[in-house]
């Protein structure tokens, strides 16, 4: 028995990434529909050894669907998922539009997995922000031992993280400077080859941006509300993977032996740690895999229980496709979902 899948965005980056992943990890699809926008319609797109035609979400009846992934962006997210939902799919979205409703879950399987059985006030499961996911796979089983207390993160975010026109974008200005092209910024509000931008979303009226409260806000949505978290997101000039540096203040007492040893044990985390030349992971190394790397792991002198770390992950992998079908194993090994299709 397997179920029966739509995706919602199946022509982007990451709608491609989740029929990969699904495929991968052996998820029980019985049917799946990829969906997109009328201009893409008839479109061909790979899933396992199939080929299957994109259809149009404007024309397609849930009725009768389990699951629907939707990764479309978060006009057609707040559009679309009450009207999916109210058809008994259930929708697993991975824009930002229902990550702060207290009605909806927002769920890292590795963080808060308890959490998905409030998904059916709405029949909606929001996937969080990518550089929230990866932080918090690494942060929750030091929390649990020692209570984090305060949080710096600055993150430094790849291009792929504002979709496929914002890597073309990096691409063409790269080239076209060896050539004395004059890089035109689109996408970004500077130059992005061989510079960095600290600029990730619309800024706020308190001088952060969308990007470093959203870190801030699913933080505590997710793992304890009582954490004090800031953050400064920075784009740079890389295809894919996010890197994060992270500063953490400890409530109780936690050596950089301890807390090795502890994220070497915990889901999801791989701990790449020498202290040597090339002894850490870049985000180069991550690209297609599944894990959330972590690696110089050393004491902050500065503050009373203080550690600092370097995170990395494939952003969109964890950070979107692996952690929306990781939401979706929760929902079937758990037999949350009301019927199987056939």
């Amino acid at each position: 028995m397997g179920y029966k899948l739509a995706l919602v965005g199946a022509t982007g980056n990451v709608g491609r990434e989740m029929m990969n992943i699904l495929d991968e990890r052996g998820f029980p699809v019985a049917e799946l529909v990829p969906l997109a926008s009328a201009r893409s319609q008839g479109r061909d797109v790979s899933f396992g050894d199939k080929t299957l035609k994109v259809q149009n979400l404007e024309n397609y009846d849930f009725t009768g669907t389990d699951i629907a992934l939707l990764s479309a962006g978060g006009s057609i997210s707040r559009e679309w998922a009450p009207r999916i939902a109210a058809q008994g799919c259930v929708v697993i979205d991975n824009s930002s539009a229902w990550r702060y409703d207290s009605d909806i879950p927002l769920i890292v399987p590795e963080v808060n997995p308890d959490a998905i059985e409030g998904f059916s006030r709405r029949n909606i499961i929001a996937n969080p922000n990518c550089s929230t996911a990866q932080l918090l796979v690494a942060l929750k089983p030091l929390h649990d031992e020692a209570v984090i207390k305060r949080v710096v993160v600055s993150t430094y975010q790849s291009v792929s993280g504002a979709g496929k026109s914002a890597m073309d974008e990096l691409w063409h200005q790269t080239k076209g400077i060896f050539v004395t092209d004059s890089p035109t910024p689109e996408n970004f509000t500077k130059q992005i080859a061989f510079n960095v931008i600290p600029h990730i979303d619309v800024f706020m009226e308190d001088g952060y941006t969308k990007e470093e409260w959203k870190l801030m806000a699913e933080t505590k949505k997710m793992l304890d509300p009582d954490i004090k978290l800031t953050a400064t997101a920075v784009r740079v000039p890389v295809f894919v993977g996010h890197g994060e540096a992270v500063n953490i203040e400890f409530e109780k007492p936690i050596s950089p032996e301890r807390a090795r040893e502890i994220l070497r044990e915990a889901p999801g985390c791989m701990v790449i740690d020498k202290r040597e030349d090339g002894g850490y992971i870049t985000p180069v190394e991550c690209v297609g895999d599944y894990a959330t790397f972590i690696s110089r792991i050393r004491e902050d002198a500065t503050v009373e229980n203080g550690l600092n770390i370097w995170v990395v992950s494939d952003n969109l992998r964890k950070g979107a496709a692996l952690n929306t079908v990781q939401i979706a194993e929760l929902l079937t090994n758990r037999g949350l979902l009301k019927k199987e299709a056939g």
